[in-house]
C-alpha cells in the first residue's frame, strides 16, 4: 500500500502515570499559550538553558539494529547553536523567566542550570524577576569527567540557581537522603555499638557528636555525589548536553508531591519529563528540536503522554500493509526511504527509521495504540504491529534518525483539507 502524508499536530498515547505534554517550537512563542492553560499551577520549573558557550551542540543518532546493540551512534547532527548575541540572549531569558513565574503555583520554585558564562547575569535577572528575598541556594554540581587545563584550574562544576517564588513555598529535604556512607566523615572515629550497629563520633566545642552509617543524610549545596554521564553510560541518548536522571530526582523529590506538575522549558533529552513520570509527578517539556521530541518519546514509551509539533519538512517514501484479523489489525512497515538530497548517507532497509506506531485519527489528534523504539535492549524494530479495531481512520507514525516524524493514512485516502 502507498502511504499517503497527512498534516497532523498533536499526538496522544495512552499509558501509566499522571500525564506529561511535549509543545515543540520557540519558547517564547509556546510561552503564551501555556500560561493561559497553566498559569500558577507549576510546582516547580527546571530550566537548562543555552549557556551562551559559542559552541555548536549536536545529536548523535544511532543508526539501525547494528549501532543500537552497540551502542555507538554514527549519524552526527546538529542540534542548536549556542551563539547568541549577549543583549538578545538576556532579553530571551528575561521573557523566559517571567512566564516561569506565571507558571509557579505559590507554593513553586525555580531551578535555572547554568555554567560560568552566564552565572552573574542570570544570578541578578533573577534577583530582579523574583526578588533577591527569594532566593534559596546557589547549588554547585561537582563533577570530575571532561579534560583537565593547564593555564588555570580546571572548571569542574555547574551552579543551579534555586529561588522560591513566595514565601509559603514546599520543600523536603527527607525526601531526597543519602547514603552516610557516601558522605566526608572529616577524620571522624569508626565505633561498633553494642548492637552491632557502625557509628562514627567527633568531638567539637567540648560536646560529641555521632552518626550511624545506617541512617540516612541529606545534601547540603555542594552536590559532588552525582556524577556526570559517560560516554557509555546505558542512560546516554545522544545528546552532547544531557544530564543524569539522578541529578533531576533530587531536584523534583525535594521539591514536589506525587501529582504535582513539573515544567521544563528547555527539555532537551527529556531528562526532566522521564524523571517527573517515574516519580508520579505530571509534566511539560518544551524545546525547538525535533530530536528531543524523538528522544523524548522514547523515554516516555509506556506513558500517558500528549506531544504538540509543527509538521515536518520533507517527503519520504512509506509503504505498509494493514491485513485485517477479528479484532486487531496487522499493519506491517515495508519500506521508509528518506529522500534524496536531506542526507549524505544512504540507509538499507528500516534503518533509517527509529521509531513508528499505529493508531487512530479522531477530531485531528492522532491516539497512538501500539508502538516500536529502538533500545539498546530490543534493538530490532518490529516490523508488524497490532492496531485494535477501534472508531476512526487508522493511520501510522514514523519517526526517523533525522528527528524528522511523518504520519500516513492508512486506508490510501488523500486526506488533504478533510482534517
Amino acid at each position: 500500500m502507498q502511504l499517503r502524508q497527512v498534516n497532523i499536530w498533536r499526538e496522544e498515547q495512552a499509558g501509566k502515570g499522571p500525564g506529561s505534554e511535549m509543545r515543540v517550537g520557540d519558547v517564547r512563542a509556546l510561552l503564551p499559550g501555556l500560561i493561559e492553560q497553566y498559569a500558577s499551577q507549576a510546582q516547580v520549573v527546571y530550566l537548562d538553558p543555552p549557556f551562551r558557550t559559542g559552541q555548536v551542540f549536536s545529536m548523535r543518532a544511532r543508526v539501525g539494529e547494528k549501532e543500537w546493540k552497540s551502542g555507538a551512534g554514527s549519524l552526527v547532527q546538529a542540534v542548536y547553536r549556542d551563539d547568541m548575541e549577549r543583549g538578545a540572549y538576556m532579553e530571551m531569558m528575561r521573557d523566559v523567566l517571567t512566564g516561569a513565574r506565571e507558571l509557579l503555583s505559590d507554593s513553586g520554585v525555580i531551578y535555572v542550570h547554568v555554567d560560568y558564562h552566564m552565572y552573574a547575569y542570570i544570578r541578578l535577572l533573577m534577583d530582579e524577576i523574583f526578588g533577591e528575598s527569594n532566593f534559596l541556594n546557589e547549588i554547585i554540581w561537582s563533577y570530575q569527567t571532561g579534560g583537565r587545563a593547564r593555564r588555570f584550574f580546571s572548571r569542574k562544576h555547574d551552579v543551579i540557581l534555586f529561588y522560591r517564588k513566595g514565601r509559603k513555598y514546599y520543600f523536603n529535604l527527607e525526601g531526597v537522603p543519602v547514603s552516610r556512607l557516601d558522605t566526608r566523615r572529616n577524620h571522624m572515629k569508626r565505633h561498633v555499638d553494642a548492637d552491632g550497629r557502625v557509628y562514627r563520633s567527633i568531638k567539637s566545642g567540648g560536646k560529641i557528636y555521632t552518626y550511624y552509617d545506617d541512617e540516612p543524610a541529606f545534601p547540603g549545596d555542594v552536590w559532588d555525589d552525582v556524577s556526570h554521564l559517560q560516554q557509555k553510560d546505558p542512560q546516554r541518548t545522544g545528546y552532547d548536553t544531557q544530564k543524569p536522571l539522578r541529578l533531576l530526582e533530587r531536584v523534583i523529590l525535594s521539591s514536589s508531591r506525587p501529582g504535582d506538575l513539573v515544567c521544563d522549558l528547555f527539555s532537551g533529552s527529556g531528562t526532566t519529563l522521564e524523571a517527573a513520570w517515574l516519580n508520579g509527578r505530571r509534566s511539560i517539556g518544551v524545546d525547538m528540536s525535533g530530536h528531543a521530541l524523538e528522544t523524548t518519546r522514547r523515554r516516555m514509551n509506556g506513558a500517558e503522554i500528549a506531544c504538540t509539533a509543527p509538521e515536518c519538512a520533507g517527503t519520504p517514501e512509506a509503504e505498509a500493509d494493514m491485513e485485517a484479523g477479528i479484532a486487531y489489525y496487522d499493519v506491517r512497515l515495508h519500506r521508509y526511504e528518506i529522500e534524496p538530497g536531506v542526507c549524505a548517507r544512504t540507509f538499507s532497509g528500516l534503518d533509517a527509521v527509529d521509531n513508528w506506531s499505529v493508531g487512530y485519527l479522531r477530531g485531528g489528534v492522532y491516539k497512538s495504540e501500539a508502538a516500536s523504539f529502538r533500545l539498546r535492549q530490543k534493538p530490532a524494530l518490529d516490523t508488524v504491529l497490532q492496531l485494535p479495531v477501534l472508531e476512526g481512520k487508522p493511520c501510522l507514525r514514523i519517526g526517523d534518525v533525522m528527528g524528522r516524524h511523518f504520519y500516513y493514512l492508512l486506508d490510501g485516502e488523500n486526506a488533504d483539507g478533510i482534517f
